[in-house]
């Protein structure tokens, strides 16, 4: 029997606000334990929240940003349960009435453009994190750290509309791209910024009703979140096929062994004991604030995608990656301001620039070939200081060290040979040395004239010019 998966994604991101939702504690990430705390945070008797309105104003933008609607009308809920890192005993959260609801984001899957809802999205605070013990004298004990308790986050709830890990990881990239262009969460996903709970199930192809799912966490890569639903899809299918049936629970992905691992049995909504909290009045937003913050919104991903083949003349492929992410959109423009050839700037950052990047596992912003750097090298290339090949040695070692193009070609010698006399000295050398070839060529056999410009560039070191190289060297065997 064939089976699809169904798949929707939970997405937590942390919003970039200096303080907290609830009170006024820094949000600063990597401080000491406990130092960015204070009675609020850490619901102490008598201790009142007061809701953070830059959070508000961040979960609007991410609402209108994925064509939510966004509702006049909230409340925030307590969400009761115990976990040593929730101070409270419960997590201030929002339930039957989000902030946002009904949107989408459009995917691109092997050409083909797909629609992925979004249920709800919705505030709420976030937990602590407990920290084990890291040396054989505190191995057994678990530390608790509350500086992230109350730190702001936005849920984001897709529908079960994925079909495939491949457009799990497809969607996610987009989400925090858009995240990331708004300047509302940093989108790390392996300091927690932006974290994701999968929820998978399989049924018959052709099946409308789903079957029973499970739901996977601790996954801090786009390639743990595919490779756990790999994992999971094929599992819940080979329990099927021997007759058993799915436990609905929640499991855990272990990156060392490639496996998920059971965890605990999957909670449902009653199990939390949801009722509006006492201390929080609803939150009412106007029209005239959502048309406000509507207008500020930067320019996203998809319309400077379209911006990129309107105005740069870029084919939809390169518009596609060089637009995925802000940093990556903002290294090409500087680029470009500084070399104005489009399509040459993104060959080289689509090929050498991230074929480096993605080796070394950085991000573009982290690259030490700089847009100065680039457009430097491309104009040595374009009035002929460097030749093409030498200028892929020229990018390897300013992405060793880091130095401007004009230092390493000064270094390393590496300018360019205009001189014709010069070159048609190094091609009497190889005439010389190839008489045969050269009388092969002679008598027709053009596809020989390819091995002796390579002999001649070998010659000069690769510094020839080689459009020179090939017209004295036609010149030369005509002769």
């Amino acid at each position: 029997m064939e089976y699809e998966p169904v798949i929707g994604l939970e997405v937590h991101a942390q919003l970039l606000t200096c303080s907290k939702i609830f009170c006024g504690c820094s949000t600063t990430f990597g401080e000491e334990p406990n130092t960015q705390t204070c009675p609020v945070c850490t619901g102490q008797p008598g201790s009142l929240p007061v809701l953070n309105r830059k959070a508000v104003e961040f979960a609007i933008k991410i609402g209108l940003a994925t064509h939510c609607r966004i509702t006049s009308y909230s409340v925030f809920a307590r969400k009761n349960y115990f976990y040593p890192d929730l101070p409270k005993g419960y997590q201030i959260s929002m339930y039957e009435y989000p902030l946002a609801e009904d949107g989408f984001i459009e995917i691109t899957i092997q050409g083909m453009k797909k629609r992925i809802g979004i249920i709800r999205i919705h505030m709420e605070e976030d937990a602590g994190k407990l920290k084990h013990g890291e040396t054989p004298e505190t191995a057994r004990f678990s530390y608790v750290d509350f500086n992230r308790t109350g730190v702001p986050l936005v849920e984001i709830v897709s529908g079960p509309d994925l079909r495939s890990p491949q457009e799990a990881g497809e969607y996610l990239r987009r989400l925090r791209a858009i995240l990331q262009y708004l300047e509302v969460c940093t989108g790390d996903m392996e300091k927690g910024t932006f974290r994701c709970d999968a929820n998978v199930s399989v049924r018959p192809k052709g099946e409308t009703q789903f079957g029973t799912r499970t739901e996977l966490k601790n996954m801090n890569s786009f390639r743990h979140v595919e490779k756990a639903l790999e994992y999971e899809i094929k599992r819940q299918i080979r329990v099927l096929e021997e007759g058993e049936a799915i436990i609905q629970e929640t499991r855990l992905w272990d990156a060392s062994q490639n496996i998920t691992l059971s965890m605990r049995g999957k909670e449902e909504a009653h199990d939390y004991r949801y009722f509006p909290d006492p201390d929080l009045v609803p939150l009412k937003v106007g029209e005239d604030w959502i048309e406000e913050i509507r207008q500020s919104l930067p320019e996203l991903p998809d319309r400077k995608k379209e911006r990129f083949i309107q105005e740069y003349r870029l084919p939809e492929y390169d518009a596609e990656i060089l637009t995925s992410t802000k940093a990556m959109a903002n290294y090409f423009e500087s680029c470009v301001r500084l070399f104005p050839d489009p399509k040459t700037v993104s060959n080289w950052m689509m090929g050498d620039l991230l074929r480096e990047l993605k080796k070394d596992e950085r991000e573009v912003d982290q690259c030490p070939v700089t847009p100065q750097h680039l457009a430097g090298m491309l104009s040595m290339m374009k009035d002929g200081t460097i030749s093409g090949k030498l200028a892929k040695d020229v990018f390897e070692e300013m992405y060793r060290t880091g130095d401007l193009p004009e230092k390493i070609v000064q270094e390393k010698g590496w300018i360019q040979i205009l001189d014709t006399g010069e070159i048609e000295g190094a091609i009497k050398k190889v005439i010389q040395a190839n008489p045969k070839l050269v009388e092969d060529y002679q008598r027709g056999k053009e596809k020989v004239f390819g091995f002796l410009v390579g002999e001649v560039m070998k010659q000069t070191k690769g510094k020839a010019n080689p459009k020179l190289v090939n017209e004295l060297l036609r010149k030369k065997l005509k002769g």
